[in-house]
Formats: structure tokens, sequence, C-alpha cells
């Protein structure tokens, strides 16, 4: 009785240690692992900065916020940095419920997400 899932990755490599992983489709119980599983697989092939950009996401639930936190602390403690891409409110919204914004690296376009990870 299941439904299909809409649910896919986009890698795309900026250089040695910067990289964008794009997914699209609904970010749940049944498909945040995935996305973690490739997080943590970017990390441990080195690359210190990601950029995950949620603009083809359409619902995240607290599971894809958990594994993004996760990513996160995975990545600090490589000396590393994560930030998000959140173009549309939708998308921002479980961020701002959850208080999560201040303490994110949140920007409303990829150029400006490659940009904050300098400085993030």
């Amino acid at each position: 009785m299941g439904g299909v899932i809409d649910f896919g990755l986009v890698d795309e490599p900026v250089d040695e240690i910067t990289h964008v992983v794009s997914p699209h489709g609904e970010i749940d119980a049944l498909t945040a692992p995935r996305l973690g599983r490739r997080l943590l697989d970017l990390a441990e092939e080195g690359k210190r900065l990601l950029v995950v950009d949620l603009s083809a996401v359409t619902f995240m639930d607290s599971t894809g916020i958990s594994v993004i936190l996760n990513a996160l602390r995975h990545q600090k403690t490589r000396s590393g940095n994560l930030v998000l891409v959140c173009p549309t409110e939708r998308i921002l919204r479980p961020f701002q419920i959850t208080g999560l914004v201040g303490r994110l690296g949140i920007f409303s376009s990829r150029d400006e997400a490659l940009g904050g990870l300098a400085t993030g």
C-alpha cells in the first residue's frame, strides 16, 4: 500500500573541500537517512565545507532537521562547516519554528551560501 517516494539527491563538487548537495522532493523519516548518509560520506571523503541546497525540497519534517543538525555537528568536529539554502518561506518555516534560524547558516541563494561558508 506504499506510495511512490518522491526524493532524490544531486551532488555538485565545487572544489577539493567544498560540495553542494541538492535534495529534491520530500525529506521525511523514509528519505532523511539517505541524505544523512550522503552528508557523512562527503565529510569522510574530505569535504569540509558543505552547502545543502533545499530549493527543490517540497516538504521536510523533524527527521530532516535532525539529519542536518547531525551533519553540521560532524562537520564542526572536523573544523568544517555546513550551511543551508532556504529560498522560500515554506522550507525556512521549520527552522523558524524550532528556533534554529539564528544558529544555522541559512541563505536565500546558493551564491550567498557559498560565500557564507568562509564566514560561517
